[in-house]
């Protein structure tokens, strides 16, 4: 008889971020993943991509005789695998695979999925064929593991991130019945893609068919393994309740639970450290600045970012840049402000001329060429971020209140310029903005206030909404967030709140900011991994259940 407080005795966990940094799925495993390693320890098994063949991952460490026995077994199955750990608190078990094998079955595997699903391969474009293979070359990792290692009454659980892992979640449903499989969008990719179209989605998700939009988006195949699937696992996830409605109306499937994005803050520096840190943030921000701009900015200064990826609507940089502009014409703003968008562009290389006067320690007075960007860009003529710029008239300039500096790469510690990681470069801010039109949860403003940094983000947010649902009422500044409300059409209303916000937060006297500061990390401290794993127990006893029930008929 299946008991629901029973916890798995395996999980395994596939996503294209395990081990690949490239985005916000990234840090909800690598941040959750020590919460769990320390109840299932090596029993916790994640899968990720082999995405640098002879090449070193940078975030994983490759074991030749963890698991050797199976790793000797997978290989004489056609299995191209490396087993290690991942290099992240709690160094849970990792496995990449190559998925480029499998990619002369990919008429079979997809004609299978068209069998047995409906699944609609025909209309797959850009990373689908890349995203579908790795997803079923992780289900075949978990297939052959559970072979070789894993007894008949064991529970296990398989969970996969997006539509990216669609197939072999499928593929385990089919194939191995008895592994319970949980599902979990992030983003639904027709949502994500309305919204990028610049079609209004909140107002209109009532009357919105999903299955008619992808047809008009030009996203059939994406959208139908992410609905097959959700109609098929075990357990439905999403990760906020504005995504959760989403689900229910454009994938026609209600979510079993929703699974909020937490944070482990082990890893936040604090006493000297964290001052130390901070200062040293703090001078690399002003001495880029006063390099391109060949101006003295002094420790006055206002530092403000934004950060995320490149979707310039969907992440409100267009708003944030629209702010901005309104700033820069604020007669009686108290302070200086230095504003830097930090979010991956095309980059072509580092700026030799901004190195070499960041290199030589001396001030100056006149600016570099383009004093508004870090990092030359394949496409500068073409770029959304400069555009905007110019087509308001932004200019840097010593003379100016408000200068607004792109600084577009990855945050790695070895971009040429910053040459500081993301979270020792945010520690410099003091205030961040995300003014998201479509963010399912919202890592990059937990993050701040985690760092001390209040920020400004929207109820569009998953986390503005829990914010203030945390908080009882409208999160204002002071609170360490400022929760602007959001629609589909009043783009302006949240230009000029976040401009109101900015001129209120730099009239702060010391005080009222350490005390906002203070606020910040409080809050964040609610949404930490201790209190919000539950959740995922509460999906593994779903899943279970279900899976208990299907084999057991």
């Amino acid at each position: 008889m299946f008991r629901v407080n029973e916890l798995p005795d395996y999980i395994f966990e596939s996503s294209w971020e395990v081990c690949n940094k490239v985005g916000g799925i990234y840090t909800v495993l690598s941040t959750r993943a020590n919460t769990l390693q320390q109840i299932w320890k090596d029993k916790l098994i994640f899968i990720g991509p082999d995405c640098w063949k002879n090449e070193d991952c940078p975030y994983f460490t490759e074991d030749k005789e963890l698991f050797h026995a199976w790793q000797e077994k997978a290989s004489e199955e056609g299995l191209r695998v490396k087993v290690g750990r991942w290099d992240i608190p709690g160094n849970p078990v990792a496995v990449l695979v190559d998925f480029t094998p499998f990619y002369q079955e990919k008429d079979y595997i997809y004609g299978k999925l068209w069998e047995h699903y409906r699944v609609d391969s025909l209309h797959g474009y850009g990373d689908y064929d890349e995203a579908s293979m790795f997803s079923y070359a992780a289900a075949r990792v978990v297939e052959s593991f559970y072979h070789a290692n894993i007894t008949p009454e064991s529970k296990v659980i398989y969970q996969g991130n997006e539509w990216m892992t669609g197939l072999g979640l499928l593929y385990i449903n089919r194939h191995l019945p008895q592994v319970a499989t949980v599902f979990t969008t992030h983003a639904t990719s027709i949502g994500r893609s309305i919204a990028g179209n610049n079609k209004p989605l909140y107002e209109y998700l009532w009357a919105y068919n999903g299955d008619q939009m992808a047809d008009e988006l030009n996203m059939q195949s994406k959208h139908s393994i992410e609905k097959q699937t959700a109609h098929h696992v075990d357990c439905f996830t999403t990760v906020s309740d504005i995504t959760a409605k989403e689900c229910e109306e454009l994938i026609d499937r209600p979510v079993d639970k929703v699974l909020p994005n937490g944070f482990d803050n082990r890893f936040i520096p604090s006493g000297n450290v964290f001052l130390n840190k901070r200062k040293r943030a703090r001078q690399r921000l002003v001495d880029i600045a006063n390099a391109l701009i060949g101006s003295q900015f002094d420790d006055d200064t206002l530092i403000i970012s934004t950060s995320g990826r490149y979707e310039f609507r969907n992440k409100g940089i267009d708003v944030f840049i629209e702010a901005m502009h309104r700033l820069s014409q604020v007669k009686d703003l108290k302070r200086k402000v230095l504003a830097f968008i930090e979010v991956p562009g095309w980059v072509e290389s580092p700026r030799k001329d901004l190195q070499e006067r960041l290199q030589s320690g001396r001030p100056f007075d006149t600016p570099l060429e383009y004093p508004e960007l870090t990092h030359w860009l394949h496409n500068m003529n073409e770029d959304r971020v400069l555009g905007m710029k110019k087509a308001l008239g932004m200019a840097n300039g010593s003379d100016r209140q408000v200068n607004l500096i792109f600084l577009p790469c990855y945050l790695t510690g070895s971009d040429g310029i910053a040459n500081l990681t993301y979270y020792d470069l945010i520690l410099g801010n003091d205030l961040c903005v995300y003014p998201s039109y479509y963010e399912p949860w919202g890592y990059t403003p937990l993050e701040s206030i985690a760092f001390k940094v209040p920020c400004i983000t929207t109820d569009l947010a998953g986390f503005g909404l829990w914010a203030n649902k945390e908080l009882g009422k409208d999160a204002e500044i002071e609170d360490g967030v400022k929760v602007i409300h959001r629609t589909d059409y009043n783009y302006n209303d949240v230009a000029e709140a976040i401009k109101d916000t900015v001129v209120k937060f730099a009239a702060f006297t010391p005080e009222e900011q350490t005390t906002a500061r203070e606020h910040a990390a409080a809050l964040s401290k609610h949404a930490l991994w201790k209190h919000f794993i539950t959740y995922y127990y509460e999906a593994y006893a779903i899943a279970l259940k279900h899976a208990w029930d299907r084999n057991n008929k």
